[in-house]
């Protein structure tokens, strides 16, 4: 797994991913507890209506990163986010009301709705190999986790000796060590672009090169091939049209927006309500509540870091599916244990047994998330690759615009019980919805007919002799010439 990190550019950029999501972690642990420090018990619905706007940044504006990352270089892209995030970062400790918390929250949040769908993207221009890829997301996944593992450990144990206020500056230290780190960059530019960052050594753009043709089959641009590898980078509108058009096609995609909604309601719990139910509810110290988060994380990351070896032998569909259904059940025991009134009047046993969930709560967000790039990849061209990332990134986010709020709002004003129940209800039918949407069978490559082109077109080149008129096998994308999934054979 660590074979890709011999490549300098990815090394670089994995670094800059890890420190900056360290910054983040310990940004997630003190605005809780700045939460709590001004609202008291309603800080549930102050941290749901924070994070809400952060998800609202993210679904307004990945769109337009995606438009962004084609036409300005990535790497001025990249340190520019880090340093309008540095500086969010730098004036949160200062503040004393709550609106000036949503100010800031928005601001960075804008910052990192433009950085993470242009750093995806980015990854595979630099390993165009698949099982390169794979190691990668699951190298991402373990960043990722350390924001709820590594992060929380490190806060508690900075919480010992400063006030909360003083890990803001730690989020500042990671954002800047990000963009020191990206700065020497070169990154390889995107299939089409011929203006944008390079490879030094040029190493990076022949690999992608090679990758689009291999992932086309015959032919390396089927969706534009009647614009002989020149088209021009879209617009916003039409970079929009594109990633709902892809989504709302393709089956295996629908379902990961399902499961992206079962992962959203659990993982909006523990974010959300960890800080009431461990200081509130269990009356347990500030500390804890980072304990409880690492809990979380390290489920997560015991599962990343198996997971290509599972992957190898399950496949996707049966990993993703059934940890989406442990996601529903780890919520409704939650629920069992606060409504009925277990956890309160046994609160010495209830914390270990909040860690255990916490811990299951993270495996199985881990083994949903951490493939979801391979379904990405799949299913788009490499060009249309940072398109694509943006809209996941702005659909999916959606999801958590509606659990943050909802695990807020519903904590303060209905108890933490009725919280989980509905959270665990949302995720219980997102994860029957996925079961239905992906397809048992789901092959890269289908058989289709292409009844709108014209004979002799040079997309049905490949088609072959006394078979059916205008039916052929490739690796099917929806792009501009396969505008719908082929109905499967009976």
């Amino acid at each position: 797994m660590l074979s890709v990190l011999r490549d300098r550019t990815y090394r670089h950029l994995f670094l800059a991913q890890t420190v900056a999501l360290t910054g983040t972690g310990l940004a997630t642990v003190a605005l809780a507890l700045l939460a709590y420090d001004l609202a008291g018990g309603q800080a549930a619905a102050v941290l749901g209506t924070a994070l809400a706007l952060k998800m609202t940044a993210y679904v307004g504006l990945a769109p337009l990163a995606g438009v962004l990352a084609r036409r300005m270089p990535r790497r001025t892209l990249l340190v520019g986010a880090d340093l309008v995030r540095l500086l969010a970062a730098l004036v949160l400790p200062f503040v004393d009301r709550v609106w000036q918390v949503y100010a800031l929250v928005l601001l960075l949040q804008a910052a990192s709705a433009v950085f993470t769908p242009a750093f995806q993207a980015t990854i595979p221009r630099v390993l165009p190999q698949e099982g390169d890829y794979t190691r990668a997301l699951t190298l991402s996944r373990l960043a990722y986790d350390l924001e709820s593992l590594a992060s929380p450990v490190l806060a508690a144990a900075l919480l010992a000796f400063m006030p909360y206020g003083w890990l803001f500056a730690g989020t500042a230290a990671g954002f800047l060590l990000s963009a020191l780190l990206v700065l020497p960059l070169r990154l390889p530019a995107d299939a089409d672009d011929s203006d944008g960052d390079h490879d030094r050594d040029g190493d990076h753009d022949r690999d992608g090169d090679r990758d689009v043709g291999r992932g086309h089959g015959h032919g390396s641009d089927l969706g534009h091939a009647h614009d002989h590898g020149h088209r021009r980078p879209p617009g916003p509108a039409s970079a929009r049209v594109l990633g709902a058009r892809v989504f709302l096609a393709t089956p295996r995609l629908r379902a990961l927006l399902a499961l992206d909604l079962a992962v959203a309601a659990a993982g909006g719990l523990v974010l959300v309500d960890t800080v009431v139910l461990v200081q509130g509810g269990l009356g347990r110290p500030a500390g804890d509540v980072s304990l409880a988060l690492a809990a979380y994380g390290a489920g997560s990351m015991t599962v990343a870091l198996l997971l290509p070896r599972v992957l190898g032998r399950t496949g996707d569909r049966a990993l993703m599916l059934p940890a989406a259904g442990a996601l529903a059940a780890a919520l409704g025991l939650l629920t069992a244990g606060l409504a009925s009134g277990w956890a309160g009047a046994h609160p010495a046993a209830a914390w270990p047994a909040l860690l255990t969930l916490w811990l299951c709560l993270g495996a199985a967000t881990s083994a949903v998330l951490t493939p979801g790039g391979r379904l990405l990849r799949r299913s788009a061209a490499a060009a249309d690759l940072p398109g694509l990332f943006a809209a996941h990134f702005s659909l999916s986010h959606g999801c958590w615009l509606l659990t943050y709020p909802l695990a807020g709002w519903l904590a303060s004003r209905a108890g933490l019980a009725a919280s989980a129940a509905v959270l665990g209800a949302v995720a219980l039918a997102a994860a029957l919805a996925a079961a239905r949407l992906w397809p048992r069978r789901d092959p890269e490559e289908l058989a289709h007919a292409h009844p709108e082109l014209p004979v002799g077109h040079p997309h049905m080149a490949d088609a072959p002799d006394g078979g059916p008129a205008r039916v052929h096998v490739h690796a099917f994308r929806i792009d501009a010439l396969h505008r719908h999934w082929p109905t499967p054979a009976r």
